[in-house]
């Protein structure tokens, strides 16, 4: 991209004004002391004393100090900023410092930013290496345990088919989910519109959750007798889905003989909300920000102990979003997590 040009004559017009006063002066002093004083010499000599003074400055500052300013334009444009090389480069020192701090500002956000997204990414790799490997290792050993003669024994041998057999369901698990996440973020994942009743949405879930549920005794309750039917529309099964996240990793975290509970309440615009409640641990503030991300772990040694594939919430934040929806959290460490998230009434 060519260089654009943009002159400044403060410099030279203050310079040559002052070498124009200052020669004036002197020439006063001399016509006083030696010569009669004639006014139109001492007019001309010292407009052509500016003229001179004028054009000889500028041109020493466009050849000598504009040159090393377009240095650093051309230095710095290495770095591809569109915000410094589509302006004009000026003469005027201010003007360049401050346009050179603004770049460097932008610079040093973007830097940051580069390094966030790769602590990120590293973070990310690792955690999905551990999900992977896990299973991988633990299909690997049975099946090498089986090859090396534990397949004679039918005991034996049902019992570490069978226990393949989960490690590779797991694997199907951590794929399925992977791959949902990354046609709902490429928008490749179409959804199935309908009408549909919130209430009966969730009292399957809870139909499917319940032994787990009673595994530590948590009750999945409402917060009221719904009579009537709440119609929404949106994607049946990717709300089912969505709810179905929530209120298992509720019980993943919640406390034993705790609570699971779901209310449904009226916005504006024609809009519900639906909030899902637990009176478990909570969350700690400086976890909620990243709480949404893919495998990420409050606690990175017992977590995994729980189950799952790491990608729950990160599924139910991408379904909301695909819906143009809205979800939210509010947790108070020790006393429990509300998640709740916005749907459209049906007509």
């Amino acid at each position: 991209m060519s260089v654009r040009f943009k002159k400044s004559y403060k410099f030279a017009l203050k310079s040559a004004l002052f070498i124009t006063v200052f020669s004036f002066l002197i020439l006063m002093i001399l016509l006083v002391l030696f010569f009669e004083v004639n006014l139109l010499m001492c007019f001309i000599f010292g407009l052509a004393v500016y003229v001179f003074s004028f054009f000889v400055i500028q041109y020493r500052v466009e050849h000598f100090v504009y040159r090393r300013i377009k240095k650093i334009y051309d230095n710095v444009s290495i770095l591809d900023s569109s915000v410094l090389r589509s302006k004009a480069i000026t003469t005027d020192m201010e003007t360049l410092t401050n346009e050179v701090q603004k770049f460097a500002t932008y610079k040093k956000i973007e830097i940051e930013s580069l390094k966030v997204r790769e602590e990120y990414r590293r973070e990310f790799l690792g955690n999905i290496s551990h999900e992977l490997k896990t299973p991988l290792f633990t299909v690997q050993s049975y099946l090498s345990t089986l090859l090396d003669g534990a397949i004679d024994d039918k005991t034996v041998r049902k019992k570490y088919v069978e226990r393949a057999e989960k490690g590779v369901e797991r694997l199907i698990y951590i794929v399925k989910d992977l791959d949902m996440i990354t046609k709902l973020e490429t928008g490749d994942l179409h959804l199935n519109y309908s009408e549909f009743d919130i209430v009966k949405a969730v009292e399957t879930v809870f139909e499917l959750l319940e032994m787990r549920a009673e595994q530590k005794e948590i009750s999945l309750i409402f917060d009221m007798n719904y009579v009537n039917p709440i119609m929404v529309y949106a994607d049946e099964d990717r709300i089912v889905q969505l709810i179905s996240n929530l209120v298992e990793n509720s019980i993943k975290y919640g406390k034993v003989k705790g609570t699971t509970e779901v209310s449904i309440e009226d916005l504006v615009n024609n809009k519900i909300i639906v909030r899902v409640t637990d009176n478990g641990d909570g969350i700690k503030e400086k976890y909620v920000p990243r709480l949404f991300e893919r495998f990420f772990r409050i606690d990175k040694s017992g977590a995994r102990s729980v189950g799952g594939s790491g990608l729950g919430l990160s599924i139910v934040k991408h379904i909301v979003e695909a819906h143009e929806e809205h979800i939210y959290l509010e947790s108070k460490y020790g006393y429990g997590s509300e998640f709740s998230f916005t749907l459209e009434r049906a007509k």
